[in-house]
């Protein structure tokens, strides 16, 4: 169950959608973020258009507060 619920506090909803960072999703699979973002820019045609994007400003400020909030709970 501490599996579930670290993976839950590590999901963002942005832009309308449920998404997790590069950092997190490369933690849980036990890789370097750097190879994760590699290899899904090397097979992109297997994702869906929208898999992968870069926050605005105002996204990442939005991000961090949601970190502290959930940190600080």
């Amino acid at each position: 169950m501490l599996l579930v619920e670290s993976i839950t506090n590590k999901i963002y909803f942005i832009r309308d959608h449920k998404v997790m960072l590069d950092r997190d999703l490369a933690e849980l699979y036990g890789v370097e973020t750097k190879w994760l973002k590699e290899q899904v820019r090397r097979n992109i045609s297997r994702f869906p258009e929208d898999f992968m994007f870069v926050l605005s400003e105002s996204e990442e400020a939005l991000l961090r507060s949601q970190v502290v909030s959930i940190r600080n709970c």
